[in-house]
């Protein structure tokens, strides 16, 4: 295997804030320091697998004409992320509003912007028939990811992060290799993790600090519990998660460990603020993963 991950998906500047507790419907509380960050499932993955997972990363996305855009390209090119395939469109760039409790749990809303105007042109999609690894989400337009899926080689997997949670073609199940969920997606889509091996051929469902199990049909579930670690911020392990997971696929690794190596990686970017910006090196993984074992 090459090691090359192509990540489609979304790019959001983060305007994130402590709270005391996380707002309850029709309730204001006030917040401490606002922080301006890079972030996006998309591109916080495309970090991931870069500087987390050592993969030959390339992005597909769309960006504003804007100084959130610089913001964005700076922070994907510090983590070695290949940028060419990054359109301009004329929309702001996507804004993620994230408020953060003391336990580090968050909640998010997300204004698409200019992630509403992604494309899979001609590019985008040779770059993606050499991928091993072609990795998406849910914060672009369903038929974006279908016509990713469409693109890659035979033999080379697609990684769907189904988050944000919602409805799925038909058309879309046939052609995920891997679905990552968490247990509130699990069961938005299928209501038990279990009946979801009816519609892919592998889940992995992350469960927080206690880790994530995956489950493969014809197979017994393997359950690889969570490294205990002070949480500060939860805003971009999931994303680091995947990001490391489809590096380890695209080198070679198979899904129970790449997993496990994932769920390292994540339980590392907890211990920091922010989403790119808490993305471990794979030194660091390796560090933490040899200490785990």
């Amino acid at each position: 295997m090459t090691g090359r991950v192509v990540v489609v998906g979304s790019a959001n500047v983060d305007l994130a804030v402590d709270v005391t507790r996380v707002p309850r419907a029709g309730e204001t509380v006030l917040g401490d320091r606002l922080r301006r960050s890079p972030g996006g499932k998309g591109a916080n993955q495309a970090v991931a697998a870069a500087l987390a997972g050592g993969a030959d990363t390339s992005f597909v996305a769309a960006l504003g004409e804007d100084e959130g855009a610089d913001l964005i390209l700076v922070s994907l090119g510090g983590a070695g992320v290949r940028t060419d395939l990054v359109e301009r469109a004329d929309a702001p760039t996507g804004t993620g509003f994230i408020t953060v409790a003391p336990d580090g749990e968050n909640a998010i809303v997300v204004a698409p912007g200019a992630n509403e105007h992604v494309k899979i042109g001609a590019a985008q999609a040779d770059r993606i028939a050499e991928a091993d690894v072609v990795l998406a989400q849910l914060e672009i337009p369903l038929d974006v990811v279908a016509a990713a899926a469409a693109a890659k080689r035979p033999g080379a997997r697609l990684i769907l992060n189904a988050a944000p949670s919602r409805e799925l073609p038909d058309s879309l199940w046939e052609v995920v290799d891997v679905l990552v969920v968490n247990e509130h997606e699990a069961a938005d889509l299928a209501g038990e993790p279990e009946k979801l091996l009816k519609r892919v051929p592998a889940v992995v469902v992350t469960l927080g600090g206690e880790g994530c199990a995956v489950l493969r049909r014809g197979e017994e579930p393997v359950r690889i519990p969570g490294i205990p670690v002070d949480v500060v911020d939860t805003t971009g392990a999931g994303d680091t998660f995947c990001g490391v997971l489809a590096a380890a696929l695209a080198h070679g690794h198979d899904l129970p460990d790449a997993a496990r190596r994932a769920g390292t990686a994540a339980a590392l970017a907890v211990t920091r603020p922010g989403a790119q910006a808490a993305v471990p090196t794979a030194a660091e993984v390796a560090e933490l993963e040899g200490k785990a074992r």
